[in-house]
């Protein structure tokens, strides 16, 4: 009978509010945003529905305005992360069986309450912790978590529990979801609220228990996602909220006999440490972890010589530079024929030269502040490297300012050496380089774009052929 009762259309992608100038959602942001700037909210961990308040104390400031105490954060201690297994380990037997449609409904409340009236709170705190614009927190904050806890639930009613083997006269053979004895640890990134609140509640919607250890660097909008769920009814111990140093909470959860799985979205440095240290703990394990996780990426922009001038422009101009380039999916590279090149430079650098940078409190910037002092270091120094090699030149932007938040222009790089650093590693930043190749090479060329990183991920291709 539940079944027949409990059943839900295919969902459809929530719609992006555009903020137009004088538009009603445009001014109710605004306002959240406002007060939300003026408060420096003091963020607890969270185990078992329990708030620990540690003293291990970590202040985070808006990067786009050093001047904003947006939050304090409490560090897990070893004490707060045992309690937080202990409580994850009490949850699971009643969680894991509670019926299905009862888990499904908690998440699509979830996303009805994040649809409404927790949307301007969530993507404020995402403009304000991560430096986002209205447009880029919208369609990650709000739009694709709403997406992510609909579409599970849809996927998860009407394809895997209903995907049964057949069954001969006289016999009924059924299938079990059975979910892990034990946690699944959710290491999260700063980039994305969406994959934040999508890795440790994409795993209990099928019954586990998780674990999650928010980016220091999202702190403010992944608490307020933790918040939500508490108000869509998940019950406590479930999902237990556990900031803190990434190599001692690391180091803790995965030497428990309880660690089940993990649910990963950040670095490739940082993933394959994640890995070796589960292969080194395999035998205090009761079962064998599940291992899920995506990292970096070097993406690329290849051009043939009949490719689209216009949407070719707009594409390096939006895919490497929203969100300050602070993607894995972001262009890093792109490939172009020289005569196309030759077309398109001054154009591309006049579009790069007018873009906006700034407070995003402002809703006419495109762009924002990278999330943190490394970053900029990190990104800055790369810059410079490139302004000193004969291997490249820098033709658009190539600026930095720290002196009130973490400023890095849109930056062009023209690489005469198709395998300058800047074409081969992940920046993480507002920084396209470009490789001018010779039309009568389309082979080598598209050699060149396959061979000369090792990450993946996504690309364009731009052709009319």
């Amino acid at each position: 009978m539940a079944d027949a009762v409990f059943r839900l259309d295919l969902p459809r992608n929530e719609p992006v509010r555009a903020y137009a100038p004088g538009a009603a959602e445009t001014s109710s942001l605004a306002k959240r945003l406002a007060e939300m700037a003026r408060e420096c909210v003091e963020i607890p961990c969270i185990a078992g529905g329990r708030e620990y308040f540690t003293g291990k104390v970590t202040e985070w400031r808006a990067p786009h305005d050093h001047s904003k105490v947006l939050c304090r954060w409490h560090a897990a201690t070893p004490e707060v992360l045992a309690q937080a297994i202990e409580a994850a380990e009490r949850a699971r037997r009643e969680w894991q069986a509670a019926p299905y449609q009862l888990r499904l409904a908690i998440f699509l409340k979830a996303a009805q309450l994040l649809a409404g009236p927790w949307r301007d709170t969530v993507n404020a705190a995402t403009m304000l912790g991560q430096s986002k614009t209205c447009f880029q927190a919208e369609i990650d904050a709000a739009c694709e978590l709403i997406d992510f806890w609909r579409f599970n639930a849809y996927f998860a009613l009407h394809q895997i529990y209903p995907d049964q083997p057949q069954s001969a006269d006289g016999t009924w053979n059924y299938i079990d979801h059975r979910p892990l004895e034990g946690f699944v640890y959710a290491i999260t990134p700063f980039n994305f609220t969406s994959i934040a609140g999508n890795l440790p509640t994409a795993p209990a919607l099928m019954g586990n228990v998780a674990l999650w250890k928010p980016s220091h660097s999202a702190m403010l909008s992944n608490y307020y996602v933790m918040k939500l769920l508490e108000a869509a009814g998940l019950p406590p111990g479930v999902v237990n909220f556990v900031p803190g140093s990434g190599r001692e909470t690391t180091a803790a959860l995965l030497g428990s006999e309880h660690f089940a799985g993990v649910h990963f979205t950040g670095s490739t440095e940082v993933f394959r440490g994640v890995w070796k240290k589960i292969a080194e703990n395999l035998e205090r394990y009761r079962g064998y972890p599940r291992i899920v996780g995506e990292t970096g990426g070097k993406d690329f922009i290849f051009a043939h010589e009949s490719a689209e001038v216009e949407a070719l422009v707009t594409a390096c101009v939006r895919g490497a530079f929203e969100y300050q380039g602070q993607k894995c999916s972001a262009a890093s590279r792109a490939y172009l024929p020289r005569k196309l090149w030759a077309r398109i430079k001054d154009r591309l650098v006049a579009e790069v030269k007018g873009i906006a940078m700034g407070d995003v409190q402002d809703f006419k910037n495109f762009m924002g502040a990278v999330i943190d002092e490394r970053a900029y270091e990190k990104i800055a120094g790369t810059i410079d490297s490139a302004r000193n090699d004969g291997g490249a030149r820098i033709v658009a932007g190539g600026g930095a300012s720290r002196k009130n938040g973490w400023f890095i222009q849109p930056t062009i790089i023209e690489c005469s050496d198709p395998r300058f650093r800047t074409m081969q590693e992940e920046i993480f930043g507002p920084v396209l380089s470009v490789y001018a190749y010779d039309e009568d090479d389309l082979a080598g060329a598209l050699e060149l774009c396959d061979r000369t990183s090792p990450y993946a991920l996504t690309g364009a291709v731009f052709a009319a052929d």
